[in-house]
């Protein structure tokens, strides 16, 4: 069945922090682009062959999410999530953007495998994926890769992912490198000489279940390093997922100084402690480690008031062949793209969190940081948006998931606020609405 020319979705709450709007109103999609926002906007306009009229009352309509890190495994590692898949997911969570880590078999650090996933994300459609190539061939951490090449392949930032850039000099070139071509350098903050064998956060819990402890200290040192050294080259710098309050530190304190600093934080390390790991649960074996709640109360404060710009997935789907095994063996990470928002919807009024700022780090200022044009609802912008229903419940584990994955600790928890539609590159996604009635 062809899609309406015309949508019309009636009656909800258009939220967009980004154009202080916030009201109820009509929303006009037509061939892909906001004709009309504003009260009695669809007035007049009857359902027909070139007309759809959804009614959305209690609904939200928000800009659209921008994902900065996730892995969607392919190329090599197709068993655990595939382009499609991981599109898939990203749709459902409300995202019309995402920005793909270079972890992938082979690395993505040439031309080739950047256009290759390019290539297969525009066969399968839905929302954008954006390459983030590796800093250093193969993510060895010593030769460079060739950032303008790259650049012009698609990537959108550089990064070796789950292994830090260790050696100085090597970071400092890679800062002023990645400069000449406007690309943010991406950084797993990861001393891994003071992380040797470890599996878990470095403290009272990991002593408890004899497992060998990752100390806070192992971030900071690499933050505090790579800040000065993006001070001297004036280079764009990005902290993947911090987890640390001494990291927190650090960012505000370069923050304070007008440095091009910026980082993201994960659902998880929000809402969860390395208490989660006790029972050997390999679900909360992720990278950085969980940590204690100081550290997470210092993510959530720093979240609130901007330090901390960006909320990632680090959506990081596995098997069962790598999480249903000791916990020594269990590979790190969780799934994250589809439970993501309605994770977080329960933060909002808590600890100086507000809904402005949640659409914030899940929107405008990721897609700023990757050089994406910012999902806007207005007229004349390309239909990118998604609309929830902030009251619905639902459990991941009884629901249709479009991700491959279900490793993470929230398949059976109850959730509040369901994605209800995604538009991206003005195209209808996902689309769980009715019509009106």
């Amino acid at each position: 069945m062809t899609e309406p020319e015309l949508l019309v979705l009636r009656g909800g709450r258009v939220f967009d922090p980004a154009l202080e709007l916030d009201a109820i109103a009509d929303v006009v999609i037509e061939r892909g682009r906001l004709t009309h926002v504003g009260a009695g906007a669809g007035s007049g306009l009857a359902p027909s062959a070139r007309v759809r009229v959804v009614d959305v009352t209690g609904h939200w309509l928000l800009p659209a999410f921008v994902d900065l890190h996730a892995h969607l495994r392919e190329p090599g590692q197709e068993y655990k999530e595939d382009i499609a898949s991981g599109l898939g997911a990203a749709a459902a969570g409300g995202y019309a953007h995402v920005c793909v880590m270079p972890n992938t078999r082979p690395v993505n650090d040439t031309r080739a495998v950047t256009e290759l996933m390019r290539a297969r994300a525009a066969e399968v459609g839905g929302p954008t994926l954006h390459p983030i190539a590796a800093i250093t061939v193969g993510q060895r951490g010593q030769d460079l890769t060739e950032m303008g090449e790259l650049r012009e392949a698609g990537a959108v930032g550089v990064s070796d992912d789950g292994v830090c850039v260790m050696n100085a000099q090597v970071m400092r070139r890679a800062l002023e490198y990645a400069k000449t071509f406007d690309l943010v350098v991406i950084q797993h903050a990861e001393d891994h000489d003071l992380t040797a064998g470890a599996q878990m956060h470095e403290g009272a819990v990991s002593a408890r279940l004899g497992l060998g402890g990752w100390p806070r200290v192992a971030e900071d040192v690499i933050v505090a390093r790579d800040v000065l050294l993006a001070e001297y080259v004036g280079a764009r710098y990005h902290v993947a997922h911090v987890s640390t309050l001494g990291a927190v530190r650090i960012l505000r304190e370069a923050k304070s100084r007008g440095l091009p600093v910026t980082a993201e934080v994960t659902p998880h390390h929000l809402l969860l402690t390395d208490a989660a790991v006790i029972g050997y649960d390999t679900a909360c074996k992720v990278n950085p480690p969980l940590r204690e709640a100081a550290d997470l109360a210092a993510l959530r404060a720093a979240l609130a008031d901007g330090t901390i710009d960006a909320i990632a997935t680090d959506h990081a789907p596995h098997s069962s062949l790598e999480k249903d095994c000791e916990f020594a063996e269990a590979s790190p990470g969780m799934m994250g793209l589809e439970p993501c928002f309605a994770l977080l919807l329960g933060l909002v009024g808590q600890e100086g969190i507000t809904l402005t700022r949640l659409v914030d780090a899940m929107s405008t200022r990721p897609a700023r940081i990757a050089g994406i044009e910012p999902p806007r609802l207005k007229v004349g912008a390309l239909a990118e948006l998604t609309v929830v229903d902030p009251a619905a419940l639902w459990t991941p584990a009884h629901s249709a998931l479009a991700s491959k994955a279900r490793n993470t600790p929230f398949l059976e928890h109850e959730l509040r606020g369901r994605i209800r539609a995604t538009f991206a590159r003005g195209q209808l996604v996902l689309d769980r609405l009715g019509s009106a009635g």
